[in-house]
């Protein structure tokens, strides 16, 4: 593809460059190949502009850079621009051309896996052939397959979209995060409509503080939707009515959501063992269904797919029976095995907001004590660790303390600051110390949650990502369990 196709009403290109052929385009130094555009992007640890010189002699045949950039580019064209992220998304789907005839975003803190999980569900039970993106990696009616970052960098994410596009997936739910949306990762994504979860503390370790934090997330509706598109909002949280207002001036169409949502309201709702009875207010039209999740958070992030479902030409009456088969995400309250008349849960909770969720969640369902096992990640905002020991304390029965993440942190200083927020929990030590521990003292009734990691599969410690997964040895050590029972009974 030619130089000024790629690049497009972004820059001004000379004539005698305007027909480089363009092979590929990368802002890693690394991926350059001949025939590369080169995108020279300042990121937290590095400046691209340093690596300009390593671009040139891998063959790049341009360079994308800043305004005031200082680039040692030789006789290569230098593009200039405002915002060469922003640059990059769009010419990134120039490039690689095709996407999905549906594509919906959802941001939020928490719910952001689940509800493009629901979404993807909904669809596929329509007959529509449908994919979902996000930190569970990619889900198409191929099969499964892993990403890096929960929204890919803009090149990988366009290259992902014609990959589904050409597969002959129509519908696509991509979860869009902070990260994503403060890099312009989806700028070159051609949006029908988004969602909006909710918003608590997260990631305070990238965003200077948690208005920066907020303002990346409303990108999604102050910037990314076009007008007229649907905006779908969870009503129930504090920092809703701000979302809806930023949406409306934008001159989107406003959906929202929740006990307090006027187009989707929650009416009733009966909890059971194995799900929760819902009646809903769809415009006025009422209907019920049995949702097969347990948890309130459960029920409202399946409202906004529902929403999102509607804002995509789905009828109500066509949802409801979906929302019915609607199975939760790897990691999202997950049930991993009963032992010794008690059940054990595996959930993703990583902030105080989330952990409160999941106890709360399950406590209506245990007969005895709700136990946790968490941690906090290492090298990420150390402000919430103290906090999520206090929320552990205020909503469960037993706080078992361990390592998450702890990538290039003391792991013992990590459960250190978190146990000062819950002076009565257990430091558990290493995470399968911890969750043998919480096993063995399981009752009948209790109801264990190992907390923090969900459907990941590796654990960061020391500079290296050791294979771990919960689910795994949550299943083992019930198993050796049961063994000893055996051999002592």
């Amino acid at each position: 593809m030619r130089l000024d196709a790629v690049i497009g009403s972004d820059a001004r290109l000379e004539a005698a460059h305007a027909a480089l052929e363009v092979k590929g385009l990368t802002a890693d130094s690394r991926a350059v190949a001949p025939g590369y555009l080169f995108a020279a992007i300042k990121g937290v640890k590095a400046d691209g502009a340093a690596y300009v010189p390593s671009a040139r002699a891998k063959g790049a045949i341009a360079v994308l850079a800043e305004q005031d950039a200082a680039i040692d580019a030789g006789e290569l064209p230098v593009i200039r621009v405002s915002n060469p992220r922003a640059t990059l998304a769009r010419a990134a789907a120039r490039f690689y051309g095709a996407q999905p005839e549906t594509v919906i975003a959802v941001t939020g803190t928490n719910g952001k896996t689940s509800v493009a999980a629901f979404t993807r569900q909904i669809w596929a039970h329509l007959g529509q052939a449908a994919a979902s993106i996000g930190t569970v990696g990619i889900i198409s009616p191929k099969g499964q397959r892993k990403l890096q970052h929960t929204t890919p960098d803009p090149v990988e994410l366009q290259e992902v979209m014609a990959d589904l596009a050409r597969e002959g997936v129509t519908h696509a739910a991509i979860e869009a995060s902070s990260h994503g949306l403060a890099q312009h990762r989806l700028d070159g994504l051609t949006l029908r409509a988004g969602a909006f979860t909710n918003i608590s503390r997260d990631h305070l370790d990238y965003h200077p503080d948690f208005e920066d934090y907020f303002s990346a997330k409303l990108r999604l509706f102050t910037d990314l939707l076009p007008a007229g598109a649907a905006a779908v909002i969870n009503a129930d949280f504090p920092e809703a009515e701000r979302v809806i207002t930023a949406a409306r001036a934008r001159g989107l169409n406003v959906t929202t959501v929740g006990h307090k949502g006027e187009t989707i309201r929650l009416l009733t709702q009966q909890r059971s063992a194995t799900g929760q009875a819902l009646a809903l207010s769809i415009e006025g039209e009422r209907f019920t269904l049995d949702l097969p999740l347990v948890g309130d958070f459960q029920a409202s992030n399946a409202l906004v797919a529902l929403g999102l479902a509607l804002a995509t030409g789905v009828k109500p009456g066509e949802v409801i029976p979906a929302l019915e088969h609607l199975k939760g995400a790897t990691g999202r309250l997950e049930h991993v095995t009963s032992l010794n008349g008690a059940q054990v849960f595996v959930d993703f909770a990583h902030t105080p907001d989330a952990l409160e969720n999941a106890i709360t969640a399950l406590r209506p369902y245990a007969a005895g004590r709700v136990i946790v096992v968490f941690g906090a990640g290492g090298d990420r905002d150390p402000g919430k660790r103290p906090q999520m020991g206090a929320t552990v304390a205020k909503f469960a029965d037993l706080a078992i303390v361990t390592d998450d993440n702890p990538r290039s942190e003391d792991p013992a200083k990590i459960r250190a600051q978190v146990l000062a927020g819950c002076p009565g929990g257990i430091d558990g030590g290493d995470r399968p110390s911890a969750i043998r521990l919480g096993l063995t003292m399981l009752k009948p009734g209790d109801i264990l949650v190992v907390a923090g990691k969900g459907h990941e599969t590796g654990q960061e410690i020391a500079g290296r990502v050791l294979p771990f997964s919960d689910q795994e040895e949550i299943r083992l050590a019930a198993q050796n369990y049961n063994k000893s029972e055996v051999a002592n009974g």
